[in-house]
């Protein structure tokens, strides 16, 4: 325990316990329980996010290295407004110290004595520095900030001496320390969880995911549990980077009713929510859109199947109730139960793999995925999809499906040109008017083109001379170039539109390296002749800050990404999932596979993730298996979207 923190600080002695409701005391010297089984507890237990870990006040006479370590070790307890914490600072620095943001380093805090300013006026202070290799800042609306690869930690703890509880003596206490709470990123994992609460892309019915993290157990200060936490978190409102784009139904001001304590979900998995006054004149519509953000942020949040949610009035009188199947309508997607896994075959046509024994005409299907399942014994045929993407003259580079899995969009075979198509038969290919004059379009050209929740179809030119980020609005019509602020002298060379259509995921490539970027989709209403709107790619931020080259992205959950590329310093391959506020978590490795271009994912984790493998062809990771191929001569895997 402690071995995050207190490197330089000599052998102090640490002790734990647990007792028997599996809590855990911390500190420089720890007190013994007066009840319960008592055990050791090695620092691979504390890992367990059900421990619950208490720290213990200072003892007398502690000096100034025992004093910093028990309060960097009190940080990561769970003592009830952090009263232990509080006690190794004077009654001043008690009062101020707000432990909301929380700056996550990767080994923990390493404070190391710095007495070249305790001079003079201030021989009686003892000065440390805190210094760490810098992984995020979790601010007080809970918002996850990556750090840049460059970045550092150095702060400074000042002590001075006070005299005892008893008014004799004097004690070293901590009068000056940095913002919030320093955890190191086992214990900021121990700690914390991600959860998704969820908010209305403005102007329409269609729910957006906003990444936020809460405590696993009771919140110190407030005392909430984390379904109190959660729901709380959503009448607060969005994180600041989303917030333009989206809407909170709860009527400003809205709260929990003031005399709740706990909110929990009833045997049938149900929850009431009782709320303030603010609330009371909601009408039956807006209502139940209140309890939709509330319905799906709990989703993400069980194991279990939420049935409805119950919104209240101060009163106590019910205000609305929405059961699951109606908190659909209003899903970010509204794919099939089962979207299609296409991809481009060795002839250039855009073909569907499915996991049954015979194709929907009734034919056994293609023969070229003899063995590949879905973690089952049956087996993966592919067909041709119907219209001119699957029998036509025109081959393709690579493809994307519209999210209803009507139409679709191909670059052509020399990466010069876009075509749309309906997926019917008899259906007539269309060229649309982008076109790329990229010299290399064997390396370059048109990107694959990506379908937003609302229709609109994407697609970037990387022509170096003309680089740009393309829309045309419900995949027709003219293009329009889209402005990508902050995009600098990068070139995007992959988009991948989200499902809500508020947020895209780009490939940006600028000095030999290639990152990914998560951008918010602005948009500027017209008042005069020409589009309705003006759409732009604003506040772009790091979608991966660990990799240093990325070589694929797709979306593969409401804030959720599948990346491959090479971590800093690392040399092969990786393929991990990421939060879109960068974050990771320590079980979002997957399994390797060799030489990864692309690869796709749904919203749904139940179904395969798919990628093309230079060595292997097409390949599948059914969840609970291994990576299996499914067509040895095909590339461009595609998810509608």
């Amino acid at each position: 325990m402690g071995a995050e923190r207190g490197r330089g600080l000599g052998k102090l002695l640490r002790a734990a316990v647990v007792l028997g409701s599996g809590a855990v005391l911390v500190s420089g010297c720890a007190s013994m329980p007066s009840s319960g089984d008592v055990h050791g507890v090695s620092a691979s237990q504390r890992a367990d996010s059900q421990v619950q870990v208490y720290a213990v006040p200072p003892r007398p006479g502690a000096d100034p290295n025992e004093i910093v370590s028990g309060f960097l070790e009190a940080m990561t307890s769970d003592d009830p407004q952090f009263a232990m914490a509080r006690q190794y600072l004077t009654a001043k620095a008690a009062r101020e110290w707000e432990p909301s943001q929380v700056t996550v380093l990767a080994n923990g805090p390493d404070p190391q004595p710095n007495r070249s300013s305790d001079r003079g006026a201030d021989s009686a202070g003892f000065t440390f520095t805190v210094s760490g290799k810098p992984v995020a800042v979790v601010d007080k609306q809970h918002a996850y900030q990556p750090a840049k690869p460059q970045d550092t930690y150095n702060q400074t703890i000042h002590l001075v001496r006070q005299s005892g509880q008893d008014g004799t003596g004097k004690e070293w206490r901590i009068d000056a320390l940095p913002e919030g709470l320093l955890l190191g990123q086992s214990d900021f994992q121990r700690i914390y969880r991600s959860v998704n609460t969820y908010y209305f892309a403005a102007g329409q019915d269609r729910l957006v995911a906003d990444p936020v993290y809460l405590r696993q157990r009771n919140d110190p200060e407030t005392q909430m549990n984390l379904v109190t936490q959660t729901v709380q978190s959503v009448l607060d409102g969005p994180t600041n980077w989303l917030k333009p784009v989206v809407t909170s139904k709860f009527p400003s001001g809205t709260e929990l009713k003031s005399d709740t304590e706990s909110l929990a979900l009833d045997d049938r998995n149900a929850l009431k929510v009782p709320l303030n006054e603010r609330a009371s004149n909601a009408d039956e519509a807006q209502c139940k859109r209140m309890a939709a953000q509330l319905l799906f942020t709990l989703r993400d949040l069980t194991t279990t199947r939420v049935s409805q949610v119950e919104l209240d009035r101060a009163n106590g009188s019910q205000l609305c109730v929405l059961s699951g199947d109606q908190a659909d309508t209003y899903a970010p997607d509204r794919m099939s139960t089962r979207p299609g896994q296409y991809f481009v075959d060795a002839g250039g046509h855009v073909a569907r793999m499915r996991a049954d024994a015979v194709g929907s005409d009734g034919s056994s299907g293609s023969t070229d995925s003899p063995s590949a399942t879905d973690g089952s014994d049956t087996p993966v045929v592919t067909e041709q999809v119907p219209g001119p993407f699957g029998k036509g003259e025109q081959q393709m580079r690579t493809v994307a499906v519209s999210r209803d899995e009507k139409r679709a969009a191909g670059v052509s075979a020399d990466g010069k040109s876009l075509f749309v198509a309906p997926l019917a038969a008899g259906a007539e290919l269309a060229r649309t008017p982008v076109t790329s004059d990229d010299k290399d379009a064997k390396d370059g050209g048109l990107s694959a083109p990506s379908w937003d929740g609302r229709g609109d179809l994407w697609v970037a030119d990387r022509n170096p001379a003309k680089s740009r980020l393309l829309r045309l609005a419900q995949g027709a019509g003219e293009p329009q170039t889209v402005d990508v602020a902050g995009l600098g002298g990068g070139r995007i060379e992959q988009v991948r539109m989200s499902a809500d259509g508020v947020r895209v995921a780009l490939l940006v490539s600028e000095g030999g390296r290639t990152t990914l970027r998560i951008g918010r989709i602005g948009r500027v209403e017209r008042t005069g002749d020409g589009d309705k709107s003006v759409v732009s790619v604003v506040e772009l931020r790091a979608g991966a800050p660990q990799m240093e080259d990325v070589t694929a992205v797709s979306w593969a959950g409401r804030s959720r990404l599948v990346v491959v590329g090479k971590e800093f310093g690392g040399v092969s391959q990786q393929l991990r999932y990421v939060q879109t506020d960068g974050s990771t978590s320590a079980s979002g490795t997957l399994p390797s596979v060799n030489k990864v271009t692309d690869v796709a994912a749904t919203d749904d984790d139940r179904m395969p993730l798919v990628a093309h493998s230079q060595e292997d062809g097409i390949v599948r990771l059914p969840p609970g298996a291994n990576w299996r191929t499914a067509v040895k001569k095909g590339s461009a895997p595609a998810y509608p979207g």
